[in-house]
């Protein structure tokens, strides 16, 4: 009996050994390729990291029903999503887990203010990171191997902004005002360096932070300076609160803002305030690209909502990375960042390629204006 016993489990033993051989066996020609993601996905930036990492996963979607191979094996690309919560010391610790979990690729992050500290992570452990929203041009300036950026960046945007203030719009009294971030002073500092560059003057230079909801000091000294122009560099809840005090102050300048002031909130904040704003945004008017309107198609449908604003940079920062692997043959960083840095392909947001020090060569940049309650295309312009 006790030898049944015995001969009995040695059979059990082998049968479950079998069965979990089973999976492995049915997994072995797979290669499993860790995409890491970063951005806000909690706090008031959600919105904008949810739509982000939809546009990534879309991408990811895409490339496991082609069945992609690489090194011989079909690729599985799956998501590694962490919540930086736009805060740099977050994000630190979320480009130090994503490292530690053996990713292939970053996509992210969305703020200059967590991009600029995180990469230098992402860098010296050798994953290349494909930035889809951050835009302060310092993140491709520094000298990281393994930065990338799939978007203009404010040298370009808000550079565009302040040639455009002083040789169109001419404004002869421009007055600033910027919300202390990396993103915002990025933006106003750039706008201020194009504004001289082409003889403009600047009449002040007004500062907040990104949890003001009261300008009313700031406005009623760019009053007394009798500005014709203000430039504001901030989000759009922020924007919205400026141009309806500019309102209630009965200022007749003409307020511009830079890219994310056109986003969610900014006209339904704004009110009838919003009317004649406009505002610079990263990129190309998305219903005129060749691929626009399929893809805003295609997003709604797989996720149910509308795009908000950068997913179609997290879908492109996605597939040059997906791109390189394939045409390297090799998700090892070593081997396919090469072929990143030279590759090019026709994206979602239009051309993607890199220049030496890894920014988007020959971005793009589009001027909006708020026309009857909605944003409509003014002109799009091609680097600086």
């Amino acid at each position: 009996m006790r030898i049944r016993t015995k001969r009995l489990a040695w059979l059990v033993a082998c049968a479950a050994a079998t069965f979990a051989a089973a999976p492995f066996a049915a997994s072995a020609d797979e290669l499993l390729v860790k995409v890491g993601f970063a951005a806000p996905l909690t706090g008031a930036n959600a919105g904008y990291g949810k739509d982000l990492q939809n546009g990534v996963q879309l991408a990811l979607d895409e490339a496991n029903a082609k069945k992609i191979t690489i090194g011989g094996k079909t690729a599985k690309f799956e998501i590694r999503a962490e919540d930086d919560q736009a805060d740099p010391r977050v994000g630190v610790q979320a480009a130090q887990k994503l490292v530690d979990d053996g990713v292939a690729v970053v996509v992210g992050h969305f703020n200059s203010g967590t991009t600029l500290p995180a990469s230098p992570i992402y860098n010296s452990a050798g994953i290349p990171t494909i930035d889809p929203a951050a835009t302060n041009p310092t993140i491709t300036t520094r000298g990281l191997e393994n930065m990338f950026t799939v978007i203009s960046s404010d040298a370009q945007n808000a550079g565009n902004a302040g040639v455009y203030a002083v040789t169109t719009t001419k404004a002869k009294r421009i007055a600033i005002i910027d919300d202390r971030t990396a993103f915002g002073q990025g933006e106003a500092d750039e706008f201020e360096k194009a504004v001289k560059a082409k003889g403009g003057t600047i009449v002040t230079r007004e500062y907040s932070d990104n949890q003001t909801v009261d300008f009313s000091a700031q406005l009623t000294r760019i009053k007394a300076a009798n500005a014709d122009l203000i430039f504001f560099g901030g989000l759009d809840r922020q924007a919205a609160a400026v141009v309806k005090r500019m309102k209630q102050l009965g200022m007749n300048a003409q307020f511009v803002g830079g890219g994310g002031v056109m986003d969610a909130d900014f006209l339904k904040l704004a009110g009838d305030a919003a009317e004649g704003a406009q505002a610079w945004e990263y990129g190309s008017p998305l219903d005129k690209l060749p691929e626009g309107k399929a893809f805003a198609d295609k997003f709604q449908k797989r996720f149910g909502v509308a795009i908000l604003s950068y997913a179609p940079f997290g879908y492109d920062a996605a597939w040059a990375a997906i791109n390189a692997m394939q045409k390297a043959n090799s998700i090892d960083p070593n081997v396919y960042r090469p072929v990143l840095k030279s590759n090019s392909f026709e994206g979602i947001t239009g051309p993607i390629a890199f220049d030496s020090n890894g920014a988007l060569k020959n971005a793009s940049s589009t001027l909006y204006q708020v026309k009857n309650g909605q944003w409509a295309s003014v002109v799009t312009k091609h680097g600086m």
